[in-house]
């Protein structure tokens, strides 16, 4: 496990693909035992990836760490930021997209709908275009992505909704050959939980986004 800070309040770490983020009911393989094995304290956790995004998270080591941070996730006082490979290119260079989301935990597969009732959640997130390029004829995206919310699968489904799903993505309409999924957690920002002090991490993808973009940037 690729580790970029440690001490006796947090761990930041680089989650490989095809890992989940928190120790699921089925008792295998996680982020959380993974860091109890590999540094023999509790850990706690704070924010989720998909098993299927890899990139920067932080895990608690204390219970006053975690109910610190995870306040200010809450109150939005936590960047983090992501790169992905979309199908397409979008008009704009730069955007705001906002949508309400429905999740279905039966299918576990979010959508957006047009108005609010049970179970549905504003999603807002800020995207740039980075760069563009075919791709055995057909054109791909990256875009940089702040998160506003923290919604499930919230950056797959909002592209999707606009006819651009991320690259890979089989779930949300990517009809392509890409193995892996094509979103990486690149950067977090956050205030330490008792220095205060601003904590900044980059992580440069190691999937198919660095196999056909990041190289160039």
């Amino acid at each position: 496990m690729e580790i970029l800070f440690e001490d006796s309040n947090i761990i930041v770490c680089v989650k490989p693909v095809g890992i989940i983020s928190q120790s699921d009911s089925g008792g295998g393989e996680s982020m959380i035992s993974l860091l109890q094995a590999q540094t023999g304290a509790e850990i706690f956790p704070l924010h989720r990836l998909d098993r299927e995004t890899g990139g920067i998270m932080v895990y608690a080591k204390t219970k006053a760490a975690a109910a610190k941070l995870s306040r200010d996730i809450a109150e939005r006082r936590f960047c983090k930021e992501y790169l992905a490979m979309i199908h397409g290119v979008p008009e704009k260079t730069e955007d705001t997209l906002c949508d309400l989301l429905f999740k279905d935990s039966r299918k576990n597969k979010s959508y957006v709908v047009s108005r609010e009732r049970k179970g549905v959640k504003q999603a807002k997130l800020l995207y740039y275009l980075k760069d563009k390029k075919q791709i055995d004829g057909e054109w791909y995206s990256l875009v940089e992505i702040k998160l506003f919310t923290g919604r499930t699968h919230q950056i797959r489904v909002q592209f999707s909704h606009r006819k651009m799903p991320l690259a890979g993505d089989k779930k949300y309409g990517a009809r392509d050959n890409f193995s892996e999924l094509g979103l990486w957690s690149y950067k977090l920002e956050f205030t330490h939980p008792e220095t205060h002090e601003t904590l900044r991490f980059i992580s440069p993808p190691q999937n198919i986004i660095s196999q056909h973009f990041f190289k160039e940037l």
